[in-house]
C-alpha cells in the first residue's frame, strides 16, 4: 500500500476520530487524543450516538454507536470508559441478555431503514456478538453485562442456521476469537463456523447491495486469533495481497456496501481505510 496516500485520503477526507485513530496507529499521536475525539459521540447517559454509526444519524445513545465505541477503547485501552458503556448497555439488555439491534428513535432522517425500522423487543444475535467481542477484546469479562451477553451469543450461536447471514457469521466469528482462549464452549463453535467462510474469495453478502461481499480478512482479522489454525496461510496471503491492491488512486479504500447518504459514504471511506492500513500492517508483521 501507498501509506503516504492513505494518510493525505484521511487527514483530507475523514472525521476527526479517524484521524485521530491513524495517528495513534503510526505511532504519531496518543490514546488520549483518541478519546477525546470519541468523546464527541458521547452521550450524558453513558452511550454514544450523533453518527458515530455513519449510516444511523441519531443523536440518541445506540447499541451500534457502542460496538463502534468500545472498538476505538479496545484500541486505546480506556477500561473506564468501557465499564461505563457496559453499564449502559446493561441498562438496555433484554432479559435474555442480548441486545437489540437498534433502540426506538424519533431523529431519523438520514438513518438507513434497517436501523430506523429495527425491533427494540428482539435480541439479535449479530448486534450482540459484535458488542461482546469487543468488550472482550477491552478486557472487560468481569462485568455482569458482558457476562450475561456472553451465555446469551453462546447459547444463541449453537442454533445459528447451517447457513447464516454473511455479517452475522463475520461477527460470531469476531466474538468467538475473542473468546476461545478462556472459554472452551467456543471452541468447537469457532471451528465449525470457519467452515462456513470461503477462503477461495469472496463470500456474497445475500439480500446486500449489488456486488457486496466480505473476504476472508474481514472474518479473521487478526494473524494472533484463534480461528487462523483452521485457516490455509495462502488464502491469508492472497487476501492480503487483495486488500492492498484496493487502495484507491486518491489513497482511500471503498466500501462494497451502499452508504445511506454521500456523508456517510464519505464517513465510511475513512473508517475502511483505517481499518485496511490497520490489517495490512498487522498481518504483514505477522
Amino acid at each position: 500500500m501507498d501509506l503516504d496516500a492513505a494518510i493525505a485520503f484521511v487527514s483530507t477526507h475523514a472525521r476527526v476520530l479517524e484521524w485521530r485513530r491513524l495517528r495513534r496507529l503510526l505511532g504519531e499521536g496518543s490514546a488520549a487524543e483518541v478519546v477525546a475525539a470519541l468523546d464527541g459521540f458521547r452521550n450524558a447517559d453513558g452511550g454514544y450516538g450523533w453518527a458515530l454509526e455513519p449510516d444511523l444519524r441519531s443523536t440518541t445513545s445506540q447499541p451500534v454507536a457502542a460496538m463502534h465505541a468500545l472498538e476505538v477503547l479496545a484500541e486505546t485501552g480506556d477500561t473506564d470508559r468501557g465499564t461505563e458503556l457496559c453499564d449502559w448497555l446493561a441498562r438496555h439488555s433484554l432479559d435474555d441478555g442480548g441486545m437489540p439491534f437498534a433502540l426506538p428513535y424519533t431523529d431519523t432522517a438520514g438513518s438507513a431503514r434497517h436501523w430506523s425500522g429495527a425491533d427494540p423487543t428482539a435480541s439479535s444475535l449479530q448486534m450482540t456478538t459484535q458488542l461482546a467481542a469487543q468488550a472482550h477484546r477491552l478486557g472487560l469479562a468481569g462485568h455482569p453485562w458482558l457476562t450475561a451477553a456472553t451465555d446469551y451469543c453462546l447459547d444463541a450461536i449453537t442454533r445459528m442456521p447451517a447457513e447464516p447471514a454473511a455479517h452475522e457469521l463475520m461477527f460470531t466469528m469476531h466474538f468467538l476469537d475473542a473468546v476461545a482462549t478462556t472459554d472452551p464452549r467456543a471452541v468447537p463453535l469457532l471451528e465449525k463456523a470457519t467452515q462456513l467462510v470461503r477462503a477461495d474469495g469472496p463470500t456474497p453478502v445475500i439480500g446486500g447491495a449489488e456486488g457486496e461481499v466480505l473476504y476472508p480478512l474481514d472474518f479473521t482479522p487478526h494473524p494472533d486469533a484463534p480461528s487462523r489454525a483452521w485457516f490455509d496461510r495462502n488464502a491469508i496471503a492472497a487476501d492480503h495481497e487483495r486488500l492492498a491492491a484496493g487502495q484507491q488512486a486518491d489513497g482511500g479504500w471503498a466500501v462494497t456496501f451502499t452508504a445511506f447518504s454521500p456523508a456517510a459514504a464519505l464517513e465510511w471511506r475513512g473508517y475502511a481505510t483505517v481499518q485496511a492500513v490497520a490489517t495490512l500492517r498487522e498481518n504483514a508483521a505477522a
